[in-house]
């Protein structure tokens, strides 16, 4: 019980509104496992059979577009639940889950979720509110790919990584995306992406050490953005 009380998931997602006794049953019944950076927790199309909270690690949420190219919508970190959705609308996933640094998660059945989400009003409502978060973000989302210009979402999506996944201590971001996975966030082809980057480099707005970014001037891309 301790595990799943003191556990991040629980106090950043909707399971924060489950009860002792709902936690202990969800200890029970919990699997716990790894998952290795690469590979999927989830394929878009998939039916899923419940919900995985991730302990530790990030993963991308990506959707395959017409031209065969991963478009990746978000990124989850640790004390998020995916998948919440797909259960409530008994729908297939809409997207394909992948990790991209090793994970921890824990795999919550779909009949306890449920059962959680029939008989706690609080529960419901948080999960509710969780989906509707994820709408918004996605409508935000679709206006930026329609309004701005590639570079201007380049700008936006690196100071999100900053903002949302911290430094590392030579002021690099700490998530380390490859150039095609920074494409995919911005919705273009990987040549343009490194172009784009070379461009912001020679500008002084970032600064490029390898497979490291340093955000060096913040203000610039945030008028850029």
């Amino acid at each position: 019980m301790s595990k799943c009380e003191q556990c991040i998931v629980r106090e950043l997602s909707s399971l924060k509104a489950l009860n002792k006794d709902e936690l202990l049953k969800m200890a029970d019944c919990k699997t716990s496992y790894v998952v290795k950076k690469g590979d999927p927790l989830f394929e878009e199309g998939e039916s899923l059979h419940g919900v995985y909270c991730v302990k530790d690690g990030i993963a991308k949420m990506t959707k395959l577009s017409a031209n065969g190219k991963d478009q990746i919508i978000k990124l989850v970190k640790k004390g998020e639940l995916l998948g919440q959705r797909s259960l409530i609308s008994e729908e297939a996933a809409n997207l394909s889950a992948v990790a991209i640094e090793d994970m921890e998660v824990c795999f919550i059945p779909k009949s306890e979720v449920l059962q959680f989400f029939n008989e706690n009003n609080k529960f419901s409502m948080e999960l509710m509110k969780t989906i509707c978060g994820d709408l918004k973000e996605a409508d935000d989302h679709m206006v930026d790919m329609a309004q701005k210009t590639v570079k201007q979402r380049l700008a936006a999506t690196l100071l999100q990584l900053e903002k949302e996944f911290g430094k590392n201590e030579d002021g690099s971001l700490h998530i380390q995306l490859s150039r095609e996975e920074i494409a995919g966030m911005i919705g273009t082809a990987t040549e343009s992406c490194i172009r784009l980057l070379s461009d912001l480099n020679k500008e002084g707005l970032i600064e490029i050490n390898g497979k490291k970014i340093i955000l060096v001037d913040k203000n610039g891309l945030q008028r850029l953005s």
